[in-house]
């Protein structure tokens, strides 16, 4: 969530990853996915800097997380290429 500040000077959380786009002129508007429409005081500038810094934080706390599995997930997705399973070379068994 990113903070921003209404025309009253109130503050509230929004999802950046809800805008559809922002307009600049001459109030800077977010336009959400659902249509609604919020007036912010912050320059265009400041809440694309927002959005970005808001990414930036959900990349690195992702990277820093422990693994909750000692070893890879297997989705028991077979390589048809690999040499080792009977079943390879457009789904005929192998000799």
């Amino acid at each position: 969530m990113i903070v921003v500040t209404r025309l009253n000077d109130s503050q509230f959380a929004i999802n950046p990853d809800l805008i559809e786009r922002i307009h600049a002129h001459p109030d800077t508007t977010l336009v959400m996915v659902d249509g609604a429409n919020y007036i912010v005081t912050e320059p265009l500038d400041t809440v694309i800097d927002r959005i970005v810094a808001y990414r930036a934080r959900v990349l690195a706390a992702a990277r820093d997380m422990p693994a909750t599995e000692p070893h890879p997930v297997h989705l028991g997705l077979v390589s048809a290429l690999d040499p080792q399973h009977p079943v390879s070379h457009h789904g005929r068994k192998q000799p």
